[in-house]
């Protein structure tokens, strides 16, 4: 499963929103959401948590159930298969923005 693993770490380390569709995963790892839910959890604009949404599942990271505003997010089984991937891309994530002490 190279070419998806390849795919995540494009996604999510090298575009501009790559962090933000990383906090989606993350949250959804918990429970699956609806977008309203996500963009509060996440404290984000609707229609920006929207777009990552919409990346995801072209992309077959995330998979829906239901329609309209119920729609529910969940993680695919392409990204299951990725987990230990994403887990690599969090933690990298999540040391670049933690603040430096002095």
């Amino acid at each position: 499963m190279e070419v998806p693993r390849r795919l995540l770490w494009w996604l999510l380390v090298g575009t501009r929103g790559g962090p933000t569709r990383a906090r989606i995963i993350h949250s959804l790892e918990k429970n699956p959401q609806n977008a309203n839910q996500l963009a509060q959890a996440l404290k984000l604009d609707y229609k920006t948590v929207r777009h990552h949404l919409q990346v995801l599942v072209e992309n077959r990271f995330l998979v829906t159930a239901g329609e309209g505003y119920a729609k529910m997010y969940f993680h695919s089984p392409v990204l299951e298969a990725c987990r230990e991937t994403f887990l690599e891309i969090w933690k990298k994530i999540e040391e670049e923005s933690e603040p430096v002490s002095q």
